[in-house]
């Protein structure tokens, strides 16, 4: 009998994306880390039922924490099921939670989550640390985003 290794498409992995961050922030240095959850919260991640639009990193006794992030209460869970808004310890090597933590602390600086994905069965999380993009970078993006596409459409009709 002949095994095949399967190939997952990045996108098949990929449980929830903050696209709004993308927007809303510039992304200056972005993080892989995991995130410690319970059994009904991963089945319920497994199952793409997260909202990470409102979440945000918050450092607290030299760890970090992903709070404001929505993980749907678990269908077939029973009275064990999880709080769905619950605070979430974030796993990473001491040495990148100190750069984050002092990061952190710089004015107008924050640490928001990109994407969340699983890897290996395990739930990892996309971090990335940002500062907030002012209205006339947003239409500068915008701008710029759009003379790209249309450099692209004349391109195409070029050849």
């Amino acid at each position: 009998m002949i095994l095949l290794k399967k190939h997952h498409t990045k996108a098949a992995n990929e449980v929830a994306n903050n696209r709004k961050a993308r927007h809303d922030y510039n992304i200056l240095e972005t993080y892989e880390a995991g995130i410690a959850l319970t059994g009904t919260e991963i089945k319920s991640v497994r199952a793409s039922k997260m909202n990470i639009k409102d979440g945000f990193v918050q450092a607290r006794n030299g760890e970090l924490w992903l709070e404001n992030v929505n993980i749907s209460i678990y269908d077939q869970g029973n009275i064990f099921n999880h709080d769905p808004l619950r605070n979430r310890k974030l796993l990473l090597h001491k040495k990148e939670i100190r750069k984050i933590t002092s990061s952190i602390q710089e004015k107008g600086i924050t640490v928001v989550p990109l994407k969340v994905y699983l890897k290996h069965g395990f739930a990892k999380v996309l971090i990335g640390i940002a500062e907030g993009k002012k209205q006339y970078d947003k239409r500068e993006t915008i701008k710029k985003r759009d003379q790209e596409r249309e450099i692209r459409r004349v391109m195409k009709n070029a050849y």
